[in-house]
């Protein structure tokens, strides 16, 4: 056992949370898995795993004492029918005794697109304040920016010993090109437990890391339920009645979908742009609203689609 650590060992972990919600996405939604990440089982795994690399043969001898979750998120009157779900994954940071820390996601100033300000930053002050106060020995830090390191650096001079969990995978963007998610190569060197993630989940069918995905059967209720309301859903405020189009869903691949319009073209969606349904109970032949965005960069594919819909919801049919 490592000679600066106590025999019971202090954990505090702390989530990027806009990190950590990609990476469940492509678990869910791209891998093979097919299944969300569990925060309860990435615990259990992260307790075992420094119980194994500090020598302590019992886990229960590594206790987390703090579990920190940062995210930006939108105003509940942006969200529609998904704030139940929002809801629900904050009932799971609850369970797990972690608190959570939020910021209104903001527009850029050249675009209008929605981005995260300053979780990075608050993620760093607030893990460094609590290693002082609560003096942990080993923090547990789930992201992969290398803006991260200053934090690491600073950990260090307090003796705090960091594992970095992290994953390296690609993804489809929800404009439908594909995209690669890599930790920082100065953010793995500054660490003192780099755990590559997809690595132990590729090599590893064992029960520890089974228990890293949510079974189906927890995650069949939050947003079915939506679906099976006698209304049909309304659109949002500020967004008018008759500027939406109805079809339905001609093709579906891991995560995106194709709508074919009254003029033959094909409309492209993402999992992202669903407003009342998971993308796993989508069927072909299925009625949606719909609204797009035309003026995007086209892509050069030859059978790429001309539009993006920026908002689908599933129709209930009637009767």
């Amino acid at each position: 056992m490592n000679s600066n650590l106590k025999e019971f060992i202090r954990i505090g972990i702390f989530y990027d949370g806009y990190y950590f919600y990609k990476v469940s996405n492509y678990y869910k939604y791209e891998h093979e898995r097919k299944s969300r990440i569990s925060i309860t089982g990435l615990h259990e795994f992260i307790r075992s795993k420094i119980a194994e690399l500090t020598g302590i043969n019992d886990k229960h001898f590594c206790q987390i004492i703090d579990a920190h979750y940062f995210k930006g998120r939108s105003y509940g009157r942006d969200l529609g029918e998904k704030v139940q779900s929002e809801r629900v994954f904050d009932d799971i940071l609850m369970k797990e005794n972690i608190v959570s820390h939020y910021l209104p996601l903001r527009y850029s100033n050249d675009s209008n697109t929605m981005h995260e300000k300053g979780i990075d930053v608050w993620l760093a002050l607030e893990a460094y304040e609590l290693t002082i106060y609560k003096k942990f020995d080993i923090l547990v830090l789930v992201a992969g920016d290398g803006d991260y390191v200053p934090l690491v650096r600073k950990l260090t001079t307090l003796g705090t010993q960091v594992m970095l969990i992290s994953w390296d995978f690609s993804y489809y963007n929800e404009d439908g090109v594909s995209t690669e998610t890599r930790t920082s190569r100065q953010l793995l060197e500054e660490v003192c437990y780099p755990i590559p993630m997809h690595e132990c989940i590729n090599k590893n069918n064992g029960e520890i890391i089974n228990n890293l995905f949510v079974s189906e059967k927890f995650y069949s209720s939050p947003q079915a339920v939506v679906k099976n309301e006698e209304q049909k859903p309304q659109p949002d405020q500020g967004q008018p009645e008759d500027e939406g189009q109805y079809s339905t869903i001609c093709s579906l691949r891991d995560g995106f979908g194709f709508i074919r319009d009254e003029r033959n073209n094909n409309i492209f969606f993402h999992y992202s742009t669903l407003t009342n349904i998971d993308f796993d109970e989508l069927t072909t032949g299925m009625k949606v609203k719909y609204y797009t965005e035309e003026d995007l960069e086209r892509s050069k594919k030859e059978d790429a689609p001309r539009y993006r819909a920026n908002k689908v919801t599933v129709i209930k049919e009637d009767g």
